[in-house]
């Protein structure tokens, strides 16, 4: 097989022959090929699938942007411009969380590439795999490079990147197959999947290599796992058969075990707390769904933490609000731990631990299992009486009449009246559901009513405020987008205004839903609970936000209304719309139960300490 000498002949040589895995099929290139680090890095990621750029070009990405440019005019891969370095970070993240796709990030030296490093915090949150490749110092030593970090030190930025996830600084050309190779064992790791940072030091990018194209290391595949000792299973089957009062923890390792964890259930007649993540595990309405609990919770899903004898953790992290600082399950006796992960299998005392697949290990565990007893019988029941509370307690919200709100000086919807009423159009439409961080985040997991996992997509393990509405741009990247409504508030929109401009560019189909109280109310309210007085959390300043997305040529901003008829008819205007659109939403804040879902679980923060640490100390588990 005879390769072309000149970057552009090769690119065009591999489009001809259908792409590299196509032009090495059947063939195997014996001859090493010399050519620049940054086409040999291109070809190495395209053998792993990764053809998709987010990219933001500084002096210090220059030569990696040519080969892009080459390949891209050859149709191999296709880069996406945008005007910010986190907000390209989280629509990278938000391509593999919601459509799988993996993709590279590419920013510069310095300032950029700080930014997409804050930025992968949500990958890293949410074990999400995806490429960073970032420009660093020259290798020489000849003195400051600008934009350096600016010591006189060897390595700064592969020692700031490797506290986030994979790392890899490229000092010799010679190492990049072993960075592909550890780069695809971070990207593609079957449970705790992370960033991967190659870093690419400027003079390294267009120095030579001289590589086996079939040599670059491919995807790999990983085949699931399960305890091969049946002993460990049945005695799982024993303890839940024998105890009446059981609850599972559905976790983030639940989402592609919903049909596995819904047997489980009924075959253990067992209570199923979600996490803020999992809504949809279990459908909403199914009799043994107490919807989520944790420090916001629910009546029900927190009332089925505090009551459970055996717990049943499936895919949990046993993140501090998810099961309240350690103390939310204070009359579980015996945990049975469902995880692939070693460490954090073992995370509870008196545990049982079944490391696996999680869909694998439920599937052999509900085989084990019986018809129900009387008292299991007797458990759902008093859980259901709870979670009738908690749908009693939610419609006199839903139904209440708009309140009188002292910042917009007349009656105006509250936040959980407004995301029913999205939640529901977009359960009519089949739009995917963003939350961004903060009361619109906690709010919305405690409203939706999602049937199947992935409807609704809240980034909980950073709470990074601005995701949602960035995460909006992977729609318009992914091969087959869907339809998506970002539900953000003021703050958490200013964080990534640019998303407006950068909507347009890529042809972004979606909506913002922006809810508007001029005010970081999450925090404010956590002030007043804790303090009896909020400090610094919100200002005086008037924003005109249907103006100011109306001066983005392609963007229809539209009035949301003071009721949930204008808002629903909003929202159908916005949708009617081919391109990007955001409803501007004035929502309540104040002191009136009605205008919130309200708390009920416990949390290690603030003044709380104390009680929250002396109960732990407490605890069994």
């Amino acid at each position: 097989m005879t390769i072309p000498t000149t970057r552009t002949d090769r690119a065009a040589w591999f489009a001809g022959k259908g792409g590299l895995d196509a032009a090495l099929d059947g063939h195997e290139s014996e001859e090493p090929v010399r050519l620049p680090l940054t086409e040999a890095l291109v070809l190495g990621l395209l053998r792993q699938g990764v053809s998709k750029y987010l990219v933001i070009f500084g002096h210090g990405s220059t030569e990696l942007g040519e080969t892009l440019r080459v390949y891209e005019a050859a149709g191999l891969v296709r880069c996406h411009q945008f005007r910010n370095e986190v907000e390209m970070s989280h629509a990278g993240t938000a391509l593999r969380l919601i459509y799988d796709e993996p993709c590279a990030v590419v920013t510069s030296i310095g300032p950029g590439a700080l930014q997409a490093l804050a930025g992968s915090l949500a990958a890293a949150s949410n074990g999400v795999g995806i490429y960073h490749l970032y420009g660093d110092e020259t290798t020489h030593g000849e003195g400051y490079n600008m934009q350096q970090i600016p010591r006189p030190e060897q390595g700064l930025f592969g020692r700031i990147t490797s506290a986030m996830g994979g790392s890899y600084t490229l000092h010799a050309p010679g190492a990049l197959r072993d960075a592909l190779r550890k780069g695809a064992a971070t990207v593609f790791h079957p449970t705790k999947a992370g960033p991967f940072f190659l870093n690419l030091p400027l003079n390294v990018q267009p120095a030579e290599v001289l590589v086996r194209l079939d040599a670059l290391p491919t995807r790999p595949e990983f085949a699931p796992l399960a305890p091969v000792d049946d002993a460990l299973l049945d005695r799982a089957a024993t303890l839940i058969s024998s105890c009446p009062r059981v609850a599972i923890k559905a976790g983030g390792g639940s989402l592609g075990a919903a049909s596995q964890l819904r047997r489980l259930a009924e075959a253990a007649g067992a209570a199923v707390v979600l996490s803020p993540g999992t809504t949809g595990v279990l459908p909403d309405d199914h009799p043994q769904n107490m919807h989520v609990g944790g420090t916001k919770g629910s009546i029900s899903g927190n009332f089925a933490m505090r009551e459970a004898e055996l717990a049943i953790f499936v895919g949990s992290r046993a993140v501090c609000q998810s099961d309240c600082s350690g103390i939310g399950w204070p009359n579980v006796r015996q945990v049975i731990n469902i995880n692939a992960d070693a460490g954090d299998v073992q995370h509870y005392n008196r545990t049982l631990a079944l490391q696996g697949d999680a869909a694998a290990v439920l599937e052999m565990l509900s085989h084990r299992l019986a018809s129900t007893s009387a008292e299991k019988a007797e458990w759902l029941a008093v859980c259901n009486s709870r979670k009738a509370e908690w749908q009693s307690f939610k419609r006199e919200r839903f139904d209440a009449a708009p309140l009188h709100d002292d910042v917009w000086q007349r009656p105006v919807l509250t936040q959980p009246q407004a995301i029913r009423v999205a939640d529901r159009f977009a359960n009519r439409i089949g739009a995917v559901k963003l939350f961004d961080a903060g009361d619109v985040q906690a709010n919305g997991f405690q409203i939706v009513e999602d049937d199947s996992p992935g409807r609704s997509i809240t980034e909980s393990g950073a709470s990074y405020m601005g995701f949602s509405v960035s995460a909006l741009l992977s729609g318009a990247i992914a091969d087959e987008g869907r339809y998506a409504i970002a539900f953000t508030g003021d703050g958490s929109f200013m964080m990534n205004p640019q998303v407006l401009i950068d909507g347009v560019a890529h042809g972004v189909h979606g909506t913002i839903l922006l809810l508007d109280n001029r005010r970081m109310a999450a925090i404010s309210g956590l002030q007043l609970a804790q303090y009896g007085a909020e400090f610094r959390t919100n200002d005086a300043v008037v924003v005109d936000f249907v103006r100011m997305a109306s001066s983005v040529t392609g963007v229809l901003a539209l009035p949301g209304g003071h009721d949930q008829d204008a808002l629903e008819t909003a929202l159908g205007r916005a949708h009617a719309h081919p391109g990007l659109s955001l409803v501007h939403v004035p929502v309540y804040y104040g002191p009136d139960p009605l205008g919130g879902m309200g708390a009920y679980g416990d949390w290690n923060v603030g003044n709380w300490c104390e009680t929250v640490q002396r109960r732990y100390s407490e605890t069994l588990i």
